[in-house]
């Protein structure tokens, strides 16, 4: 039973770490290659579509952590577990405070209602998710370690 716990962990955590990845590296770079409307209106629909997914993801993530860590107290490995779990509420942390309240206003702009400022905007979102992305990855990259 702790096997297929460590194994879902590191799957589900593995799944939101390739979304976030791909928003960064692959989705972002579309959208704001497209022509100004096209990709401001993408922006939009992909803050109210991964908003409404990604904080039960994050904190399922986080929960599945915790059980692992708290059930494998004993097992080598929890030190890492434990670590990852930090970087975890690190990220969460960053959502809460860096990421959201951009994300917040993103999703209600339209061509007509934006702020002049809108690309700084989603420019400081996008830095504060490639750190946000860098930690989940190292999360990610100790629990795989832990299975060893």
């Amino acid at each position: 039973m702790f096997n297929a716990l460590e194994v879902v962990t590191v799957v589900i955590l593995g799944v939101m770490v390739g979304v976030e990845f791909s928003v960064a590296f692959v989705m972002n770079p579309i959208l704001n290659a497209l022509p100004e409307d096209s990709g401001q209106l993408g922006h939009a629909h992909g803050g109210r579509m991964l908003g409404a997914v990604m904080p039960v993801w994050y904190i399922g993530s986080l929960v599945l952590v915790t059980v692992w860590a708290i059930a494998g107290w004993h097992h080598p490995g929890t030190g890492l577990v434990v670590t990852a779990g930090a970087l975890l509420i690190l990220s969460v942390i960053m959502s809460l405070l860096l990421l959201v309240p951009i994300n917040n206003r993103n999703m209600t702009w339209t061509p007509d209602n934006r702020p002049a400022d809108w690309k700084r905007q989603m420019n400081r979102w996008e830095r504060f998710h490639y750190l946000r992305v860098a930690v989940i990855i190292a999360a990610f990259a100790l629990l795989v370690a832990a299975l060893t």
